[in-house]
């Protein structure tokens, strides 16, 4: 069967290096080199950039972001199993991929920016995502190092970085996401795409950095959130009664019988700025 780079199909490629998808570590592999493409279009013109991917495993995101013409490709890899299959694809795009074993959590990714953009391109691992979406859009400077975020969840995870006020997916990292970026989802991949399929469908999502978000503590609002958010079915004044309940909200000018799924980013901006 013909692919569209020259290299061998992945099947071919999972076979000869025993490369069985991992549970352990979250591994889901994405065989259609016509969908990968399709997620790393989504993420722009790359000819220019410097592109993060994290968990590529047997490289089939990484082979779709070479051909699209990145001009650097840095791979971060936590199983060493899927190193070899990697390097076959540095030798076939000499100087344009690095592959750097480790696991993504403990990386220090302001590290790697390069100069021109940065863009993170990732099928990312279903247990670690949620965690690394975090570290990146919570840095203590603003604007981050990266231009763009172009990653995969799981839909239901997709849904709540989209989600804004009276949403039922909305929560702690809508209000997060929506703060510091413009969120939206691209398309939706279903399991049958993956090897093995997961149980669940499987969303793009891109985020692109707000260059002046709403001045706010980043701590404070992920105390006001996790606050509002863990007790989502009561009234603010009983959610948020340990930061200050009627008073802190009759200072932020918010309705203490209103509940957290009704406050807009906004809002939630305020009643962490008056905490």
């Amino acid at each position: 069967m013909a692919t569209l780079d020259g290299l061998p199909p992945l099947r071919e490629v999972i076979q000869r290096h025993g490369l069985d998808a991992k549970k352990a570590l979250g591994q889901n592999f994405l065989l259609d080199l016509n969908l990968t493409q399709k997620i790393a279009r989504s993420a722009g013109p790359l000819e220019d950039a410097t592109v993060i991917e994290v968990g590529p495993g047997p490289g089939g995101l990484t082979r779709a972001i070479l051909s699209l013409g990145a001009r650097k490709l840095i791979a971060i890899e936590r199983d060493s199993r899927c190193l070899p299959a990697l390097a076959e694809i540095a030798e076939h795009y000499p100087g344009r991929l690095e592959v750097i074993e480790g696991d993504a959590l403990k990386v220090d990714f302001d590290a790697l920016a390069a100069d021109g953009p940065v863009k993170i391109i990732a099928n990312l691992p279903y247990n670690v995502g949620t965690q690394l979406l975090l570290n990146w859009l919570l840095p203590k400077s603003w604007p981050p190092f990266w231009d763009s975020l172009t990653l995969m969840f799981q839909k239901e995870v997709g849904l709540r970085i989209v989600a804004r006020e009276d949403d039922d997916h909305y929560g702690r990292l809508g209000v997060l996401a929506g703060w510091r970026t413009e969120a939206r989802m691209v398309f939706d991949v279903p399991p049958q795409a993956f090897t093995p399929p997961p149980k669940v469908t499987s969303s793009v999502v891109h985020l692109t950095p707000r260059q002046a978000p709403l001045p706010c503590d980043v701590k404070k609002l992920e105390t006001v959130t996790q606050a509002a958010f863990g007790q989502r079915r009561k009234m603010l004044r009983q959610s948020l009664k340990a930061l200050g309940g009627e008073a802190l909200l009759s200072k932020a000018g918010i309705d203490p019988v209103r509940r957290a799924e009704t406050l807009s980013v906004e809002e939630f901006v305020t009643l962490a700025n008056v905490l």
